[in-house]
């Protein structure tokens, strides 16, 4: 398999094949991320790609689903994506589903009918970083888009029929701010039906403009017990049926439930933290972090 660098996948694809679409990331301004820091963005070979896909229908020629790789494959242009979309099905006849990461950015350079037919060829679950619906908290991590420009975009998947999935980054916002980035995310995820959302916290590692924003006395991360209390207000204030998930690395006490049937639950669970746990406890925890691997 054609791989470089690192390969990441979110937790709920681990059931899919993986397969290199593209490495590296277009973007790379994000405030809190280096993970891409090193490695250019780059367009997998149709050569390499199908010599990939013939060793996965060698060794799983019923896959049902496949993840493409790379930070933002789907910022690929609608002609660049379709010949290895179809080609997919020259080798994996019974693969109904192709996912990948995408950003908000990577949707607008699409048009409505170019979407459908993106959806046509198999594209279905764009795990999306949008890591706040607030526009304060958006601006502070330079993410490159608005909460409307979150609205737009994934208004235009779901006409298209493509299911989608978020990402939301407790203590993004800084000390004394997450309880709007939530109430204000809750309000605009409220619009939208993302299928999951995969809850991560702030983790602020060297070789990043939030590692220098604190070194310099501009940006004050959340305490640990004020992220809980952020993810308590996200869930209370989510009127849409979906599953939420707080298992990642990145969060002190993993969690997960169905919205809204297990609302009351995990919301006592995670006051039990609070309550059960010391604030210095938490960050040990956050300090000892390397990376989120």
């Amino acid at each position: 398999m054609h791989f470089t660098e690192r390969t990441w996948r979110p937790h709920y694809e681990a059931s899919s094949c993986i397969i290199q679409l593209t490495s590296g990331c277009t973007y790379q301004k994000c405030h809190f991320c280096n993970l891409y820091a090193q490695e250019p963005f780059r367009l997998s070979h149709l050569s390499e790609f199908e010599a990939d896909l013939e060793e996965i229908k060698k060794y799983q020629p019923h896959a049902r689903r496949i993840f493409l790789t790379g930070a933002n494959p789907f910022a690929l242009g609608y002609e660049q994506l379709k010949p290895y979309l179809l080609t997919v099905r020259d080798y994996l006849i019974k693969c109904q589903t192709i996912a990948m990461f995408a950003s908000i950015r990577d949707i607008k350079n699409k048009e409505p009918w170019q979407l459908r037919k993106l959806r046509a060829m198999g594209v279905n679950g764009l795990s999306i970083g949008v890591e706040s619906g607030d526009d304060e908290t958006l601006l502070l991590a330079n993410k490159g888009y608005t909460a409307q420009d979150i609205l737009e975009q994934c208004r235009k998947l779901e006409e298209a029929e493509i299911e989608y999935y978020f990402v939301y980054m407790t203590g993004l916002a800084g000390n004394g701010s997450c309880f709007r980035s939530a109430e204000n995310s809750a309000r605009l995820f409220n619009q939208l039906n993302p299928r999951f959302i995969s809850v991560t916290s702030l983790t602020i590692f060297p070789k990043t403009k939030f590692f220098d924003m604190v070194q310099r006395g501009l940006f004050t991360p959340a305490e640990e017990k004020e992220r809980i209390q952020e993810l308590q207000i996200l869930i209370q204030n989510l009127q849409i049926r979906t599953h939420l998930f707080a298992n990642s690395k990145s969060n002190f006490y993993p969690t997960a439930a169905y919205l809204p049937k297990e609302r009351s639950f995990i919301i006592r669970e995670l006051q039990n933290i609070i309550n059960t746990v010391s604030e210095e406890e938490m960050q040990r925890y956050r300090s000892t972090m390397q990376s989120l691997e």
